[in-house]
């Protein structure tokens, strides 16, 4: 799967997009494994209330602190892998009677830190 950022930092719902594959592959039953083939994106559950996004945002670029950063090509460029590290690229989720087993406001989102970019996204799907 791909898909394609418009901002420097974004969060894009790609629950759907992924529903959509386990609809295809017709998986009644088991694991959804994502993962992002990038160091300066995420991938996480968030509840995407009006603003919760610009939320989630703001309170991760506000985590790290304001350092001389070493990171070789672009100093500045660092905080974006540091936090796409702490986030995690990867997302486990249960499948239970074809669908993806979320709380009721959870959606699973990509998490942009570096945008716009085109990003890689695996899904691989276990079924039980």
């Amino acid at each position: 799967m791909r898909i394609k950022t418009s901002k420097k930092d974004e969060i894009v719902d790609i629950t759907d997009r992924v529903q959509k594959v386990i609809d295809e592959e017709e998986v009644e039953s088991g694991v959804c494994l994502i993962f992002v083939k990038h160091t300066t994106c995420a991938l996480t559950t968030a509840d995407l209330d009006p603003g919760t996004d610009k939320d989630l945002l703001d309170a991760l670029r506000n985590l790290l602190p304001k350092l001389d950063y070493r990171h070789p090509h672009d100093p500045e460029h660092a905080p974006d892998h540091i936090l796409s590290s702490i986030i995690g690229p990867s997302l486990t989720v249960p499948i239970v009677d074809g669908k993806l087993s979320l709380g009721t406001w959870q959606k699973v989102v990509l998490v942009e830190l570096n945008g716009p970019k085109e990003r890689e996204i695996e899904i691989t799907l276990t079924e039980s």
